[in-house]
Parts: structure tokens; C-alpha cells; sequence
């Protein structure tokens, strides 16, 4: 029984790491051969930026199909996913400090306070340093229950991730507003289970 539960567990860490790894090497490929658009910078910000909030809404996505499918296997890679996120979400704060601004403290804080977009997604990637850093089982057993309210904060952070991507294309927002409904449904769900489960308990 032991062995039919962690096979399907292997497996999926096994597509994910692949699909994971996807987008990363096409970035590397087109950049090897000088094919990163007009402009590479805004492209390879764009690409990243986009895959972490994949990741982070693949990732919120587990708990609404396990309530649906019973399926409490999938927890299990959950954690993966997160850390896929902070991954791209990582290189894509790397590339606006780095190849954006060179590092230069000052110009990227004159950026931050001028684009109230910059702003929240600064914000959003801060939120998610903690998560990552306690993305382990010693986190888990030393915060115990506070383990839980802190990762809490992944809501907020995908909250402001498509807001951040809302404010940030100029004119057609048609991409965004699908990462927004999806958030929507997703959180739609945990709010009808919860209510569900209440009111068995009521």
C-alpha cells in the first residue's frame, strides 16, 4: 500500500522538476543564440515573472483538488512547487536588480516609489522569503502551529502577484485577468469547504 502511494508521488515530482525546468532553458537557449526579443531584460523579467505566479497558483491549486478528489496524496508536493515559485520569483527580482539597474541602490528605490506596481510586487517577493526559508521539516516542527498562520501569507502573496501583473501590462489585460479569475475560483473553493465543514461541525 505504502509503495502505490509513493509511486504516483515520485512520478509527479519527476514531471514537475522537468516542466520546471522547462522554461528555464528555453530563457538559456534564446539567450545563446541572441534570440530574447528587441528587448532581452523586459523579456527574461516577463518570463520569469509569469512562470513564478504559475507555480504559486499550481501550487495553491492542491488543497482545492484534494477537498474535490480526496486525493491527500498531493500534498506532498506542494512544497515542491512552492519552491519552484520562489525559484522564478527569485530570478525575476535578480534581473530587475541586476540587469535593470545595475545594482544601484538608489535608483531602484526612486523606481519602487515612483511605480506603486513595483512596489507591490517588492512586496509580494518579501512575503515570500519566509515561506521559503521555512519550507522544511525543521520549520515545521519548531513553529508547530504557528507554522501553519505563517504560511498563510501565500494567499496575500498571490494576491498581490496579480495585481502586480494587473498594474503592469499597459494595455491588453486580458492575461492577467485569467490568472485573477482562476485566484478567485481557487480561493472560492477553500471558502465552500470551509463552510461545508462548519456547518457539519455547527
Amino acid at each position: 500500500m505504502k509503495t502505490m502511494k509513493t509511486q504516483p508521488v515520485k512520478l509527479l515530482k519527476c514531471i514537475i522538476w522537468l516542466a520546471a525546468c522547462i522554461p528555464l532553458g528555453r530563457l538559456v537557449w534564446l539567450g545563446l543564440h541572441d534570440d530574447l526579443s528587441a528587448n532581452p531584460i523586459e523579456f527574461i523579467e516577463r518570463s520569469t515573472g509569469t512562470w513564478a505566479l504559475v507555480f504559486l497558483l499550481i501550487c495553491l491549486s492542491i488543497t482545492p483538488i484534494r477537498l474535490m478528489t480526496n486525493h491527500a496524496w498531493l500534498i506532498q508536493v506542494r512544497r515542491l512547487l512552492g519552491l519552484w515559485m520562489f525559484a522564478y520569483a527569485s530570478l525575476h527580482v535578480i534581473t530587475y536588480v541586476w540587469l535593470d539597474f545595475s545594482f544601484v541602490l538608489s535608483d531602484m528605490v526612486k523606481d519602487v516609489a515612483k511605480h506603486p506596481r513595483i512596489f507591490v510586487g517588492f512586496v509580494a517577493y518579501m512575503l515570500t522569503i519566509p515561506l521559503a526559508v521555512t519550507s522544511n521539516s525543521y520549520a515545521i516542527k519548531r513553529l508547530k502551529s504557528n507554522w501553519k498562520k505563517l504560511h498563510q501569507l501565500v494567499y496575500v502573496v498571490a494576491i498581490l502577484a496579480v495585481i502586480h501583473f494587473l498594474w503592469l501590462v499597459k494595455k491588453d489585460i486580458t492575461e492577467p485577468l485569467y490568472y485573477a479569475v482562476l485566484l478567485v475560483i481557487l480561493f472560492s473553493i477553500r471558502i465552500y469547504f470551509n463552510y461545508k465543514k462548519n456547518l457539519k461541525f455547527a
